[in-house]
């Protein structure tokens, strides 16, 4: 009877494990949308946005990204400010899509030469994040 038991705790140990293997390889070929909102000018909270876009396409590969950046976020994307612009321009090249709000360019004088090239600009950053939603996109906030 022990046998028994121990057989079939076995095989249930075995097919959680097949199980949890299976749902990896749905997350990595499955393509996801993502929506990331950027607020901070905290250097710490942008190099931890880096390191989250690319766990999310080492785990994710296919899954499309957008960050959308305003208020305080624009300084990422702020050629004279940012600390990430080595890193933003290598996500770029991967795919993930970098946007700044035009709104708050306006309210701080931001022009569009003062942007890093692998940037685009969307009139309004929560619209955008609204859009985004709207076409069933996931939201994440940063920091």
């Amino acid at each position: 009877m022990k046998k028994i038991t121990f057989l079939l705790a076995t095989l249930l140990c075995a097919s959680a494990v097949f199980a949890q293997s299976d749902e990896s390889a749905v997350v990595s070929t499955k393509k996801h949308k993502i929506v990331i909102q950027l607020t901070s000018n905290d250097t710490v909270v942008q190099k931890s946005v880096i390191k989250q876009l690319n766990n999310i396409l080492r785990a994710a590969p296919n899954t499309k990204i957008e960050v959308v950046c305003h208020n305080n976020g624009l300084t990422f994307l702020q050629t004279a400010t940012t600390k990430q612009a080595d890193n933003i321009r290598a996500l770029s090249a991967r795919g993930v899509d970098f946007v700044a709000c035009e709104n708050t360019m306006r309210d701080r004088k931001v022009k569009r030469e003062d942007l890093l090239g692998a940037c685009r600009i969307v009139p309004a950053g929560v619209v955008e994040i609204m859009l985004k939603q709207e076409k069933k996109w996931a939201y994440l906030k940063a920091g």
